[in-house]
């Protein structure tokens, strides 16, 4: 659907994106992910049409972007951060705009607006000034324009900014029902998003590609050696004696707790360790069996899962370093 090779954006002296190439393929949801500054945004411009690159290629169903642009914006849907509404027109009036800005074919256009409308939720409010509308609804709107006449792929560029939980969990379950029939690109800086509802995640760090990955093998792959999170009911210095026995253990510490948790934990008189295993070996049956033969009583214990967030920082900061 989608490809990039060696793509270059520069503003003077400062590189956006740096020989980016990645490939997009059809029927998932993408999440593109990076810090404030990474080429995000660029890269999003660069492919819908808004701007223009130093150097590299973008295929778009084919289509060379830089010399069938036209062709290949047919073939795209563009949700900005910000969505370029005319609040002095009603929703209707608005669509049947865009319709037509579109190009669409005269005869389905109608049709056209009316599918777009109903497939977002907007279709009570079709004939309110856009301008009278909430947040939410307007974003709505803002969709409803990117789908119209039905487009391959469509790019969403932060979707939920400013929306409260409830329009949140909405717009979601809208961009799960969209990527049934599109490629969506998804931009956002709240992870748990990208977890909700991605299939496929790019993360760009300094205008490179760092990661390609599905959500659950980036995490898998970044999570390595188990770690355990271990409570107990004695001193810290017998209890981490007796685990170092455990030739499966490569190192014990004490966890950081704040100095309200580290008070409640002295008066309990308990302690809390951090367990690392070497890789590939499951130590929490010899950790249990351990402790129960010095008589140190185990009020908890549970493997440290990791998320999204600590995939995405240890990524991008080792990018970062680089």
């Amino acid at each position: 659907m989608i490809e990039i090779n060696n793509l270059v954006k520069k503003y003077g002296n400062h590189v956006a994106v740096d020989q980016l190439s990645l490939t997009v393929e059809p029927g998932k949801i993408y999440g593109f992910l990076g810090p404030n500054g990474a080429g995000k945004s660029t890269t999003m411009n660069i492919i819908t049409g808004y701007l223009g690159a130093t150097s590299g290629e973008v295929k778009i169903n084919g289509h060379d972007i830089f010399k069938e642009p036209e062709e290949a914006k047919k073939c795209i849907g563009y949700l900005p951060e910000l969505p370029p509404l005319y609040a002095d027109m009603t929703v209707r009036e608005y669509l049947d705009f865009v319709s037509e800005l579109k190009k669409l074919e005269k005869s389905l256009r109608k049709r056209y607006v009316e599918e777009a409308m109903e497939t977002t939720g907007i279709t009570e409010v079709a004939n309110r000034m856009i301008r009278n509308l909430s947040k939410g609804y307007r974003q709505r709107v803002g969709f409803a324009q990117a789908i119209l006449g039905y487009p391959e792929i469509i790019i969403l560029d932060e979707p939920t900014v400013g929306l409260d939980p409830k329009q949140i969990i909405e717009i979601r379950d809208l961009i799960k029902k969209l990527g049934e029939k599109h490629t969506v690109i998804l931009s956002s800086h709240i992870l748990t998003e990208i977890s909700a509802v991605c299939d496929h995640v790019f993360i760009i760090s300094k205008g490179k590609l760092v990661a390609s990955d599905s959500t659950e093998n980036l995490v898998n792959l970044m999570s390595g050696a188990q770690e355990i999170d271990l409570t107990i009911k004695d001193d810290a210095r017998k209890a981490m004696t007796q685990l170092e026995l455990i030739d499966e253990i490569e190192k014990i510490e004490v966890r950081d707790m704040t100095l309200e948790e580290e008070e409640d934990h002295r008066s309990r008189q308990e302690t809390n360790l951090r367990i690392y295993a070497k890789k590939g070996v499951d130590v929490r049956e010899k950790v249990f069996v351990q402790m129960a033969e010095c008589q140190i009583p185990v009020l908890e214990m549970h493997t440290v899962t990791r998320s999204l967030e600590d995939v995405f920082l240890e990524i991008t900061q080792e990018g970062e370093k680089k």
